[in-house]
């Protein structure tokens, strides 16, 4: 990795250059972050996981930026518009949105407003214009006239499309309309015309008239609003006010109150609401997802970290039901070490609603095997299930436990459970989970993929 990057690590993350130069070389190699921060730690100046991690994160990121600035060289150099401070800005930029800004002018377009005033010979009439050298714009139009620009108006419209491209693209404007939607960007939501009273859309009605700031939007709200979005129930909208902006970007570009001012208010106009508005509300609609997605990625691993590191419940006989109403209540009985001892099926709710029969049965099971504990699927009729075990008198104590099964039917039907239960349904299968997990959250779930 370049000198450039290395130092701009060290500085980023207040490590020496020599910690991110080794951490760069083991990555270069193959080492993983366990092994260079498990085994390398003379050559890391005992940098933990978090930091070697960091560091890694950031060289790929580095990566990919000095492969993009080759591909940005490449492509500005070969349409001849490469100088020496152009080159020396690319290589100098440490950013990627700021990579993209500066290339921006000078990226090959697909048909735009303004490529077609220039192919017009229009370009000329623009300069003129957008330096704001002239003192009538339509009196100069007149020499720009031809078979294709039929008029003055048509002449100054060509103008102000390449004039309104040219300050969409410019750095200066972007970022001040990127620093307003920092500061101000609202998220509004609304249900799409027709889909209101549809039931697939009802997950969805809390965002049917919605408004907050988009920085205070949580990420499991953000990330609730897409996906209705997606799924062609809301429209989602990031907006800021039009007003400060537009004055702002006049600042930028106006020199004088002048009739090429008025012509250059418009394109400014023009060049806000229908190429830098949406622009910058794509970025910032890809950032803030990017950053909801995070977010939820912290929680899911925060919830599954807990959820693999419940206390084990031990060796104990349980007794384990995956709960259901039409289909009933299977219900198995395993050994201390959660081997499958029994399983049958109860029925306590509706439609079949064989109370007794069911509570007669529970009785001589937990009676029959010497059940210590009995643990009960969170899912459907998961409640219900629950309040009826805990108004049975089982004559002695029984631990009673929800237990999460989230997962437990992917278990199922996967290989990992034919080849220990061959000869089970997966409804069986999906109980035995149920327990297992109460008897050692751990080694049961492991055999599931995390996203389960």
């Amino acid at each position: 990795m370049e000198t450039q990057y290395i130092n701009r690590i060290s500085a980023t993350l207040s490590l020496s250059v020599n910690q991110v130069k080794n951490v760069a070389q083991l990555h270069s190699e193959g080492s993983t972050v366990p092994f260079i921060s498990r085994y390398r730690k003379e050559a890391t100046g005992n940098m933990d996981e978090v930091q070697v991690n960091n560091v890694i994160e950031q060289i790929e990121y580095f990566e990919d930026l000095k492969k993009r600035k080759e591909t940005v060289l490449k492509t500005i150099e070969a349409a001849g518009k490469l100088d020496d401070a152009l080159r020396s800005r690319i290589e100098n930029c440490y950013d990627t949105t700021t990579l993209e800004d500066i290339y921006l002018p000078y990226k090959p377009k697909r048909k735009t407003r303004a490529l077609a005033a220039m192919e017009k010979g229009l370009e000329g009439l623009a300069n003129l214009i957008f330096d704001q050298r002239c003192t009538d714009p339509s009196a100069e139009a007149n020499a720009f006239l031809n078979a294709e620009v039929a008029d003055i108006n048509a002449a100054l419209q060509g103008a102000r499309d390449i004039i309104a491209e040219r300050v969409a693209e410019n750095e200066e404007a972007r970022n001040l309309v990127r620093t307003a939607f920092d500061k101000e960007a609202r998220l509004y939501s609304k249900v799409i015309n027709g889909k209101k009273d549809t039931e697939e859309a009802q997950k969805f009605r809390d965002y049917f008239e919605w408004e907050e700031p988009l920085a205070s939007c949580p990420s499991h709200r953000l990330l609730a609003i897409r996906r209705g979005e997606k799924e062609g129930f809301l429209s989602m909208d990031i907006r800021i006010e039009t007003e400060p902006v537009v004055e702002g970007l006049k600042k930028i570009f106006i020199k004088a109150k002048s009739n090429c001012g008025e012509e250059m208010i418009l394109a400014i106009e023009d060049a806000y609401d229908r190429l830098l508005k949406s622009s910058i509300e794509n970025e910032y609609r890809l950032i803030s997802k990017s950053g909801a997605d995070e977010d939820a990625i912290k929680v899911f691993a925060e919830n599954l970290k807990q959820l693999l590191l419940s206390s084990p419940l031990g060796s104990k006989r349980i007794l384990a039901l995956d709960p259901g109403f039409r289909s009933g209540c299977k219900l198995v009985c395993l050994d201390e070490q959660g081997g499958l001892v029994y399983n049958t099926n109860i029925y306590p709710h509706p439609p079949q609603q064989h109370i007794a029969e069911s509570i007669g049965t529970l009785k001589d099971l937990v009676e029959k095997y010497n059940i210590e504990a009995i643990g009960i699927g969170n899912g459907t009729a998961g409640r219900e299930t629950e309040s009826l075990i805990r108004s049975i008198d089982f004559g002695r104590k029984i631990n009673i436990y929800q237990v999460n099964e989230s997962g437990a039917s992917i278990y199922s039907a996967s290989q990992v459970a034919r080849d220990e239960f061959p000869d089970q349904d997966v409804t069986v299968r999906g109980a035995v989970s149920i327990g297992r997990r109460l008897l050692d959250p751990l080694s049961e779930l492991v055999k599931i993929d995390a996203k389960s």
